[in-house]
């Protein structure tokens, strides 16, 4: 029986990070024939990947870590705030020569006849530069998208955008007609990315150059989600398209080295509240509001008279990156008098469990970011959610979400943590209150689409299916 050796390059960022492992990990319970070493870079935006990997370490004896040592010049901090992607792109070159050091050790370690062979590399999005090292060690590159098909449709159509107009985005073009979209889209809800003049605009188009020097691209969706998308890709797209979604870390095995008192106190707090009577709010690992923006938020639950959980992440001194709330800095930020108020009606966490979370009954509705994690996880549990895009590609996410799918509620579309707009209380109110109506279309048709993404991953469905099409792919039968 052939046996294949899979090196799979995420992105250290946490979305990116964990949804690549977990992956990984779908990809040797299903075929034993596998096996996966993850090479893992230093970032403080993948906080805790430590904890996360010795928790697999015990439970996986097929998956292996190996962690790349600190690159020696990354890129300015002035980058970043100017363009994550163009940071990213920095980043992710500045680490080729350690990624291919560790492929070519481990090819060497493996030149006896009865070693498993490297069958391949498994890219993340922004990781996609290591192609040339797969192209030189003569190993075929696999793109794994974190996002969903609508995403993947806009990075296919830019480079020809690029070839015939070479410039970025502006918000006065007319709107993008993309073939993976039923609906043109506004400029204003395309990734920032495609706008940004400080070297993100460049960073974009070198990542989408890419796409199609893959011999397949992996995505984190389910045929049944975006079935427009999909299948726009399958008329002879090249390469091939396959559908694994939705990939998500099920047990919270990425948090589970956070601390349990927290999530101890959240949990018993949420079994104390009636079947569907909160709505959760969560902004993903970097979403943070300044003081502005929280009062607005604080405003908008409490006239919305509904109960609540309110993962809060304060604006960082750089406007970028939030950190856990602090009780000090709240009861300076916050409406006076909210808290008493408020009293047992809801509660403000620094971090939340969110997949269990949005498992919980009491559960009814969630305002999200719009991160396509969190949106795979809201569907599985069947928790409409209202849109709140901040960066990347959430306002794309956000569109295709209300316009396409009819399966959210319109809170905002285009709305950029960077632009400094604050959302006012009565818009948030406006949406909670809709979000959290228990006979509306949206509600059913999340709860039909829940349903749908479970027996997706079930054997016989969709992405299993696609699954099976990927492994015979890797591995050819003789």
């Amino acid at each position: 029986m052939k046996k294949a050796e899979l090196v799979f390059v995420p992105t250290p960022a946490a979305g990116h990070y964990i949804s690549a492992v977990e992956f990984a990990k779908c990809l040797i319970h299903t075929d034993d024939r596998f096996s996966v070493t993850i090479l893992q870079m230093s970032s403080s935006l993948n906080p805790y990947p430590d904890i996360y990997n010795k928790s697999l370490l015990a439970s996986e004896t097929r998956l292996h870590f190996i962690d790349l040592p600190p690159i020696d010049h990354p890129p300015s901090h002035d980058i970043f705030l100017k363009s994550i992607e163009h940071y990213a792109l920095l980043f992710i070159e500045s680490y080729i020569p350690h990624v291919k050091d560790s492929i070519t050790h481990l090819m060497s370690s493996r030149s006896s006849p009865d070693s498993v062979p490297l069958a391949g590399l498994v890219l993340d999005f922004f990781c996609l530069p290591m192609i040339d090292v797969a192209n030189q060690l003569g190993l075929p590159s696999y793109l794994y998208l974190t996002s969903g098909a609508g995403f993947l449709g806009l990075m296919l159509s830019l480079p020809t955008r690029h070839s015939q107009i070479g410039t970025e985005f502006e918000d006065s073009d007319p709107d993008l007609e993309l073939p993976s979209l039923v609906n043109p889209v506004p400029v204003r809800v395309l990734p920032e990315a495609v706008s940004n003049k400080h070297g993100g605009y460049a960073a974009y188009i070198k990542f989408a150059q890419r796409f199609k020097e893959t011999k397949g691209i992996i995505v984190n969706t389910f045929s049944e989600l975006e079935p427009y998308a999909v299948v726009s890709f399958a008329d002879g797209q090249a390469p091939p398209v396959y559908t694994v979604g939705p990939v998500l870390d099920l047990g919270g095995q990425a948090h589970s080295g956070l601390d349990q008192a927290d999530r101890e106190k959240i949990m018993e707090w949420l079994d104390a509240q009636p079947e569907l009577s909160v709505v959760f709010l969560c902004f993903g690992s970097i979403g943070a509001f300044d003081a502005p923006q929280v009062r607005e938020i604080a405003l908008g639950l409490e006239r919305s008279g509904h109960r609540f959980l309110w993962a809060l992440r304060l604006q960082g001194p750089d406007g970028k990156l939030g950190g856990r709330s602090d009780g000090t800095k709240l009861s300076e930020i916050l409406p006076e008098g909210f808290l008493d108020r408020i009293g047992e009606r809801g509660m403000i966490c620094g971090w939340a469990p969110q997949m269990e979370v949005l498992g919980h009954k009491s559960i009814g509705g969630f305002v999200s970011h719009c991160g396509w994690n969190s949106i795979l996880e809201s569907l599985w549990n069947s928790v409409p959610m209202a849109t709140w895009p901040l960066y990347a590609e959430q306002q794309l996410n956000a569109f295709i979400l209300v316009k396409e799918l009819g399966l959210a509620v319109e809170l905002r579309l285009d709305h950029r943590q960077s632009g400094g707009e604050v959302v006012v209380a009565e818009e948030i109110d406006g949406a909670i209150r809709c979000v959290m109506k228990h006979d509306s279309m949206v509600r059913k048709k999340v709860k039909e689409m829940g349903e749908m993404s479970r027996r997706a991953v079930m054997e016989g469905g969709s992405s299993s299916n696609s699954l099976g099409r990927l492994i015979a792919d890797i591995i050819p039968i003789d």
